[in-house]
């Protein structure tokens, strides 16, 4: 069984929507479906829960009636027939008029999680029926009855893999299967979700649960590329990376893969396949155990990137230094992307600011600290590359005019990353690209 992945602009629009039916219609593997949120729900949904939450209903209101009427529209061109056109519209009714309810009631944060759900509930609903209408058989397969999180917020892949295959015997009789990404239920038994992105997340996910022959992440981009082909004018879509390349490429910035979609498939080893809805003859990029060759396979950018700098005498020849510091970041649950240090200081790169003025706090009794924030991580990725003879000089003959923060280098054998601030981004991906990749 295979699992397919399409993301929001891929159903985004009812001739979309269309082209996916096509695409999972036209071999006769079996297959699950994972559908995110049509294209700018999930945006118009955490605004009406921002109105919510500021108590403003009557702002809310009106952006639930606006999104009802952009469905209204969608189903209209999404349907040949007025029967499935009803049904739709009547099954859209039922959302909306929970939406509305909201209003009524005292908003908190697990009635939003509720709010955020209805996007990938009503696309996967509104995918079924159209597969009905045009013939096709599929089972809806709602994620609420099987995706869980634990007690720590992380997806449960036991739990999820017993459900879900108690669910799929029971219906041994179909071969497509239709389910949302993104959302969950969390320990308490409560909707939740695996944050933004996740629908990735989910299809990684079901595809370790059920030992898939192959993921597939449909999206509107013909692969991974080896640059940001939002700044850079000549960039090409990778042919093969490592799941360790694909990891680093995607946590340091490449929006095509939601980071934490890496490792279910990777521990079952179930190959990954990056294609685009609108170019489907275009071969993408694959992941897998394997790579092809010691190349500079690609660069990613990650910006909103803040440096901290810890500055203190003390830390000379003191052990158990590092270990306070790092105690201070897992206490406010803020990951550390890099580091450097020396005799008496050190230096790290966060990109979540929640808790910085209470880490900065607590970081001041170690010595004078320093905060540079606005920053970006260029991360230049490949096999072996931090041993590949002449990369090093290559990368810095490319930056000798681009002010570098710091340098990590020797900590992945498929990872240089260097900080420079958010101004110097374009310029230095674009003298990259014609450095390493003769473009």
């Amino acid at each position: 069984m295979q699992v397919l992945k399409f993301g929001g602009t891929s159903v985004g629009k009812p001739e979309r929507m269309h082209q996916v039916a096509q695409l999972i219609t036209k071999d006769e593997h079996s297959k699950i479906v994972v559908l995110s949120a049509l294209s700018g729900t999930t945006n118009a949904l955490v605004s009406i829960g921002e109105s919510l939450a500021k108590s403003d209903k009557e702002e809310a209101k009106s952006k639930i009636q606006a999104l009802r009427e952009h469905y209204a529209t969608f189903i209209e061109a999404l349907f040949s027939t007025s029967e499935k056109a009803q049904e739709a519209q009547k099954m859209i009714d039922e959302h909306f008029e929970f939406l509305l309810i909201t209003l009524k009631i005292s908003f908190n944060e697990a009635l939003n999680r509720d709010i955020l759900a209805q996007g990938e509930l009503m696309s996967t609903k509104l995918f079924t029926l159209y597969l009905e209408e045009i013939g096709v058989s599929a089972k809806l397969l709602p994620a609420l009855e099987f995706m869980r999180t634990n007690e720590e917020e992380e997806p449960d892949l036991d739990l999820i893999s017993e459900k879900l295959k108690a669910i799929l015997v029971k219906e041994n009789d179909a071969t497509i299967f239709i389910t949302q990404g993104y959302i969950c239920k969390n320990h308490k038994g409560e909707i939740d979700n695996l944050q933004r992105g996740g629908s990735d997340y989910t299809a990684s996910l079901v595809g370790a649960a059920i030992n898939a022959t192959e993921i597939q992440i449909w999206t509107d981009i013909d692969g991974m590329h080896n640059n940001d082909p939002r700044v850079v004018d000549k960039t090409f879509p990778i042919a093969e990376l490592s799941f360790d390349e694909a990891a680093e490429l995607a946590y340091f910035g490449a929006k095509i893969l939601h980071p934490a979609s890496i490792w279910p498939a990777q521990k079952m080893g179930i190959t990954v396949r990056l294609l685009n809805t609108m170019q489907p003859e275009a071969k993408g990029t694959v992941i897998s155990t394997a790579t092809t060759s010691d190349d500079v396979k690609a660069l990613a950018a990650k910006d909103g990137i803040t440096a901290i700098k810890i500055k203190s005498s003390r830390m000379l020849l003191a052990y158990g230094f590092l270990r306070k510091v790092f105690e201070i970041f897992e206490k406010y649950k803020t990951p550390i992307d890099m580091i450097t240090t020396s005799e008496v200081a050190v230096s790290v790169t966060i990109d979540d600011n929640t808790y910085l003025n209470k880490i900065l706090t607590e970081l001041e009794k170690f010595g004078t600290v320093e905060v540079d924030k606005n920053q970006t991580i260029i991360c230049v990725v490949g096999n072996f590359v931090a041993e590949r003879k002449g990369v090093v000089n290559n990368i810095f003959e490319a930056l000798t005019s681009i002010p570098i923060r710091m340098i990590s280098y020797g900590g992945s054998r498929h990872n240089i990353s260097l900080l420079t601030d958010e101004g110097s981004k374009v310029e230095a991906l674009k003298k990259l690209n014609t450095h390493l990749f003769d473009l």
